[in-house]
């Protein structure tokens, strides 16, 4: 059984005459009659009645017309799906972010994208700038957030603008009450610091210290959101981006920003091919948007 034979089959069972299956596929009447003929000796069976001009589908002919439409409506679906794949409607997406973003930045962006989207699936997993970079060049995530600088081969790089650092403070520390914090402020204050070997604690060490700055660190940490966990419980001030700090405000904590900005320099980055999925640009343009928009003063951050 050929398709074209199954497309003259629907279209007789659709007008009810060979006469209108044949100007709906703009064929010939004879041109029909012989390919409908054509499929009854292949199956074996008549599918249609003739009586005078009029033919009648037999029950062969609306069981198979049934199972016929299912695989047309199956058709339509995958062109749909297809349709909607190349409008960013559709699809899967595989997101590889650092830590310090999956609590809030991240989660907030991609509810927004996905609230336009509702056919497109995606899996997130947080980890380092260093195995998002390694996981992305070999196509195991469609799109990663990293610190820059990052020397990965084998990726595309996009700029996100800068995360703006903020200090996280104890409720119960008498800074708190301030609207702003400069690093002058921390010196000889209990600390909680970043690790020694991440590239933003070299950042501030060297503004503290080109400040005369001198602060009493008691914990180091690799990850900001234990940062802030250690602040909520009195240990000390810390420093880290607001999109970390945005969902501890309040919570233990007052976060102030900085009179001396400075920030961390993040990228989306996709493996290296012609062009990035259409789906993962449009997550990363959505994502560029969200920073800055809550980066203005007014908005979601928390600094402001």
């Amino acid at each position: 059984m050929s398709l074209r034979q199954i497309e003259m089959f629907r279209a007789v069972m659709i007008c009810g005459s060979i006469t209108g299956a044949a100007n709906l596929m703009n064929l010939t009447q004879p041109g029909v009659s012989r390919t409908i003929a054509m499929l009854e000796g292949r199956l074996g069976y008549a599918l249609f009645v003739r009586k005078g001009r009029r033919i009648i589908p037999t029950v062969e002919a609306e069981a198979l017309y049934r199972e016929v439409e299912k695989s047309y409506r199956s058709i339509e679906y995958v062109g749909q799906i297809a349709a909607d794949i190349g409008l960013q409607r559709a699809g899967a997406l595989r997101i590889a972010t650092l830590p310090a973003l999956a609590q809030w930045l991240v989660p907030q962006a991609l509810g927004h994208f996905l609230s336009s989207r509702p056919k497109v699936s995606a899996f997130i997993e947080s980890m380092s700038s260093r195995q998002i970079a390694e996981l992305v060049s070999t196509r195991q995530f469609d799109v990663g957030i990293v610190e820059m600088p990052t020397f990965r081969e084998a990726i595309q790089v996009r700029p996100l603008p800068p995360i703006p650092y903020v200090a996280v403070i104890p409720t119960i520390h008498r800074l708190a009450g301030q609207s702003l914090i400069s690093l002058k402020d921390l010196h000889g204050e209990r600390m909680v610091l970043l690790s020694q070997h991440s590239f933003v604690r070299h950042q501030i060490d060297s503004m503290l210290s080109g400040l005369g700055v001198v602060p009493q660190v008691v914990v180091e940490t690799p990850s900001a959101s234990i940062a802030c966990g250690l602040a909520a419980a009195g240990i000390g001030i810390t420093l880290v981006g607001w999109s970390t700090a945005k969902p501890t405000d309040g919570l233990g904590v007052s976060v102030k920003p900085l009179l001396e900005p400075f920030g961390v320099n993040l990228a989306v980055i996709f493996p290296e091919m012609d062009r990035a999925s259409q789906l993962a640009a449009a997550f990363a343009e959505d994502l560029q948007a969200f920073v800055e928009g809550a980066s203005r003063p007014g908005r979601n951050n928390p600094a402001c």
